[in-house]
């Protein structure tokens, strides 16, 4: 499953490492967390240190490992407060009794016990001690307090323990640490864009991918596409808020965060299930797949034999999918996509307005650089109200930068434009064709 990244690039993470054994994990922790491009400093208690050096964390973050309370470098001494303030979440990893009972208590005789104080930002601790320390009275009754002030706990694993007992109280992988943290800012983010996302609430079907249309049971007709644009327009329609459904052909790509795919081979399958989904409730249908044009008339029952020279195969046209969809009584605002070799702008201008749609986006796909297997686009999208052609032109950028554009072009289109529907007298003649 894959993740937008780009929701969590400015997010600042204080990972707090205390004494413990299990401070040497908190080194692949920074690593994980940089991965998913969180800026991450590191606060370290005196008893951390004689467990791993702060130079370590330090050429891991990239940043100055903190290590007293009182720091004469930073602003007016008061290097806590920055640190307080600059957080957009604290991670204690691990959380050594010691640091958890201080938290409790309220006291602030250290940098970390201080900066739990100063802060306003979220707190995680990830417990990691002695399994008859984490099972003793005391340390229960702390951490239901840290529970009430509304500390996040990160329950720790069973296991043996480095001092050779067996039981709860071993700090969990630093991977599935890192992973938390990544999606409660991804979660964070989703609800904000499920009330103010440019499509929050709006429910988007997209199609994306080739088809195959089977000759025999081992042959088949399809195209280059790759589905990489349509699975990024997903996965930006998700990050705006939308319920998002995609129809994906036969293509090798993760299914991006929190979208429903529903897995379709040929074009009269894809149609199906573009009918299904919208009687179940579509309101921007997006139809970004490479169709195939024709289907076999006959598929063969059994691998087709090699005999001659030739071989002919007898092709029928296949429904128009976008086509279909438009004209349907329930009609969704209707994004096309035309992937051409030339004349692009043309085509698809005309594609618009014999499809009826409301917004096209036109790729020249014989451009090595922007072509199917290519991880960066450039389109010109056509919007069509009552009266003329409106024109934005995207530059090339990313397929996820494209899509992101996408989608504030879909919005802006359905806040300005009057939808074109079924109108089909749009004049695309000052078009070069």
């Amino acid at each position: 499953m894959s993740f937008d990244l780009s929701v969590i690039s400015s997010k600042n993470i204080i990972l707090a490492v205390t004494g413990g054994i299990a401070a040497y994990k908190s080194a692949i922790i920074v690593r994980r967390l940089k991965d998913y491009g969180f800026d991450v400093r590191v606060v370290m208690t005196h008893g951390a240190q004689a467990f791993i050096t702060p130079l370590t964390f330090q050429a891991l973050s990239g940043n100055p490992v903190h290590t007293e309370l009182l720091n004469p470098e930073a602003e007016a001494g008061m290097g806590h407060i920055e640190l307080a303030r600059w957080a957009d979440l604290i991670l204690v990893a691990p959380a050594s009794c010691d640091s958890i009972a201080k938290f409790a208590a309220g006291l602030a005789d250290d940098l970390l016990s201080t900066l739990y104080l100063a802060t306003k930002a979220p707190v995680w601790i990830a417990p990691a001690m002695n399994q008859q320390m984490w099972a003793a009275k005391a340390t229960q009754r702390n951490l239901n307090t840290l529970v009430d002030d509304g500390v996040h706990v990160i329950m720790p694993d069973a296991g043996s323990q480095a001092c050779g007992d067996v039981g709860l109280g071993r700090m969990p992988e630093p991977e599935d640490i890192a992973y938390q943290v990544m999606q409660y800012f991804h979660k964070a983010q989703r609800a904000i864009a499920e009330k103010f996302g440019q499509l929050a609430g709006q429910r988007v079907v997209i199609t994306a991918g080739p088809t195959r249309e089977a000759i025999d049971p081992v042959r088949y007709i399809s195209n280059h596409s790759t589905g990489k644009m349509g699975f990024s327009i997903a996965a930006a329609c998700y990050a705006a808020g939308a319920q998002v459904t995609l129809l994906a052909g036969p293509v090798s790509l993760d299914t991006p965060n929190g979208v429903r795919r529903i897995n379709v081979s040929s074009a009269l399958q894809m149609l199906d299930q573009s009918m299904l989904q919208l009687e179940a409730g579509c309101d921007i249908f997006i139809a970004t797949a490479a169709v195939a044009d024709y289907r076999v008339a006959e598929v063969a029952e059994h691998k087709i034999k090699k005999s001659g020279d030739e071989l002919a195969i007898s092709l029928v046209k296949n429904p128009d999918i976008v086509a279909t969809i438009a004209e349907q009584q329930k009609r969704p605002f209707m994004v096309g996509f035309a992937a051409e070799t030339r004349n692009v702008e043309a085509y698809a201008a005309a594609k618009l307005v014999a499809k009826k749609l409301d917004m096209i986006a036109c790729n020249d796909v014989s451009r090595p650089d922007i072509g199917f297997a290519s991880d960066q686009n450039a389109m010109t999208v056509f919007f069509a109200d009552q009266y003329q052609l409106d024109k934005r032109d995207l530059e090339k950028a990313s397929k996820q930068d494209i899509a992101q554009q996408l989608v504030e072009a879909i919005h802006d289109a359905r806040l300005q434009h009057q939808p074109a529907g079924r109108n089909a007298h749009l004049d695309v003649s000052a078009l070069d064709t």
